[in-house]
């Protein structure tokens, strides 16, 4: 989907996924030694407003001025300090061997962009640093509560598994879940989540 898709999106005064982190994120995010953490295609910002909360140093990447914009004033409103770039991640160059954390909460990419990202994951984490994904499978098609309807963008355990190595996996489940994030993710869904560790 396009910039100028998450653009109208996000252009709505409300945040369209909720102001709260991701219920996954929240509850491994301790996982994350402390230092530098990078949110990859943060959107309106819940997830690296909470993590800044913690007090990670933060840096937020979406291809969505508008996201950006959301992502800067719930940091105000929540008066914590992060950096939020404007950029795509079909270019996007990180610092290498430098964050404590690396964050995708549905962040669905391209496959072609996803394996870019995910093969330079590991060398922009520290070593010790994790990475953290939640992302839809093929098995949510079923449900309808949420996620791209196309197939390509949707992941698996396997498939990230082999993109994310040479990383060590603490946790890689697909599971069954309820979500109730704003507007657009509510209801049972069919997930996959990771916790991988440099």
């Amino acid at each position: 989907m396009s910039s100028q898709f998450w653009d109208d999106r996000y252009r709505a005064e409300d945040y369209v996924y909720g102001r709260n982190p991701n219920d996954f994120l929240q509850a491994q995010a301790h996982r994350i030694p402390p230092g530098r953490v990078l949110c990859l295609a943060e959107g309106e910002g819940r997830n690296a407003v909470h993590l800044a909360g913690l007090g990670y140093e933060v840096t937020a990447i979406d291809f969505s001025a508008e996201g950006v914009k959301k992502t800067e004033r719930l940091a105000r409103e929540r008066q914590v300090e992060l950096r939020a770039i404007h950029a795509d991640l079909a270019s996007y160059v990180p610092d290498e061997d430098v964050y404590s954390g690396i964050i995708a909460i549905f962040a669905h990419l391209p496959p072609p962009v996803r394996r870019r990202v995910h093969g330079w994951v590991p060398r922009a984490l520290k070593v010790g640093g994790a990475f953290l994904l939640e992302a839809y499978t093929p098995k949510q098609l079923q449900f309808e509560t949420g996620g791209p309807r196309d197939p390509e963008l949707l992941m698996t355990l396997a498939g990230l598994t082999a993109e994310l190595a040479p990383l060590t996996l603490e946790i890689g489940a697909e599971v069954d879940r309820v979500i109730h994030e704003g507007i657009f993710h509510g209801g049972i869904s069919a997930t996959v989540q990771i916790v991988a560790r440099r």
